[in-house]
């Protein structure tokens, strides 16, 4: 249970960010919808902190969400790099 509750305080906010901010590059008016995709992080926050509860085992929980988290803002890191995603002023 402790391994559980450590991976949803953890890494279940930076999971969060990585979602909403997806969320919020991938928009087409980026300077409409941002704000309204914000303030939907608190309910992203914590479904991914209740998410790792759903893990059998506190090591299966750090494993998939630390993974999910590394391939995420590796993915979010290479479509910047190749201008895919960009900040909109």
């Amino acid at each position: 249970m402790l391994g559980k509750a450590t991976a949803a305080a953890l890494l279940g906010l930076p999971l969060a960010v990585l979602i909403v901010g997806f969320g919020a590059m991938l928009s087409n008016d980026q300077s409409r919808t941002t704000l309204p995709i914000l303030l939907l992080f608190y309910l992203v926050w914590v479904a991914t902190m209740t998410g790792a509860f759903l893990f059998k085992t506190g090591r299966r929980a750090w494993l998939c969400m630390g993974g999910a988290m590394l391939a995420g803002y590796s993915v979010l890191y290479f479509l910047k790099t190749i201008g895919v995603l960009r900040i909109v002023p």
